[in-house]
């Protein structure tokens, strides 16, 4: 984990990275609704079936301090991230998404687990935009977003909405794809997905388009630290990031800041009690 010193300011915005999806956000909608039937079988052949794990570590890092009451999952996709958030002990579960075809998959996911268990699991699905999250501030105890951020029409935008819905002290968790800082890795990895991940996702898919856009999207959004500097400006605190993936992938991790102390029942600010 990575934080600079607590009475460092958020930095400016730096020249040169992109503050939002490549393509407007009906063009993103209707691209993801083309690839979700396979959706899931190329992010675990793209991963190694890592992507897996990372989400399990989202999940135990969302509900952690006792932040598993109610959890936010935005750009929920196919629900694997929904699904570990129940598993990891999150008591209720609500799943965003603006693709309904996403959302259905993810639905009959969820049926999937209540015939294995005999539970259905406490996943509610709702079709929403990040930009405008049809939910009342601080309604959730953690919010989560697993590669999802970077196909949103305005980052910092999306990570204010995410921070509105929190609750004092809740916590965010975003799992994203960030550009590698080593410049052989990076063009390691630039070539893998300029090349192999057109190829072999546009093939599994039938959707070549869809899987040209992932690399240029990666390579577009904002290095780790700059994403850390965007969730401080969204006013969330205690901003940290973990690389995983041999450093293409970053957990970054904040909270919003505690509310005012309850005063103590008899104190002056304590108020009448009720009748």
């Amino acid at each position: 984990m990575t934080a600079p010193p607590p009475s460092s300011p958020p930095p400016p915005p730096e020249p040169g990275f992109r503050r939002g999806a490549l393509q407007p956000a009906a063009e993103v909608r209707t691209m993801f609704g083309r690839i979700v039937a396979r959706y899931d079988l190329v992010n675990r052949l793209m991963t190694g079936g890592r992507d897996v794990a990372w989400r399990r570590m989202v999940a135990r890092a969302a509900v952690a301090g006792g932040r598993d009451g109610r959890v936010l999952d935005v750009a929920t996709g196919t629900g694997d991230l929904a699904l570990a958030l129940a598993e990891a002990g999150a008591r209720t579960v609500v799943g965003v998404d603006f693709v309904a075809p996403m959302l259905r998959a993810a639905d009959e996911k969820a049926a999937k687990v209540a015939v294995r268990t005999g539970q259905f699991p406490p996943v509610a699905l709702v079709v929403g935009d990040a930009l405008r999250l049809p939910f009342a501030d601080g309604r959730f105890d953690a919010c989560t977003v697993a590669f999802g951020l970077r196909n949103m029409a305005d980052y910092e935008a999306a990570l204010r909405e995410m921070a509105r819905v929190l609750r004092p002290g809740g916590r965010l968790v975003c799992l994203e794809l960030t550009p590698y800082r080593v410049p052989v890795l990076r063009a390691i990895f630039g070539w893998y997905f300029a090349h192999i991940v057109p190829a072999v996702g546009g093939w599994l898919s039938g959707d070549p388009a869809a899987y040209r856009y992932l690399p240029t999207s990666v390579a577009a959004f904002p290095p780790a630290r700059e994403l850390e500097a965007m969730m401080r400006r969204a006013g969330l605190t205690g901003v940290r990031h973990r690389r995983l993936g041999g450093g293409a992938v970053a957990i970054h991790t904040g909270e919003n800041p505690p509310g005012p102390t309850a005063p103590v029942a008899g104190s002056p600010d304590a108020g009448p009690p009720s009748s």
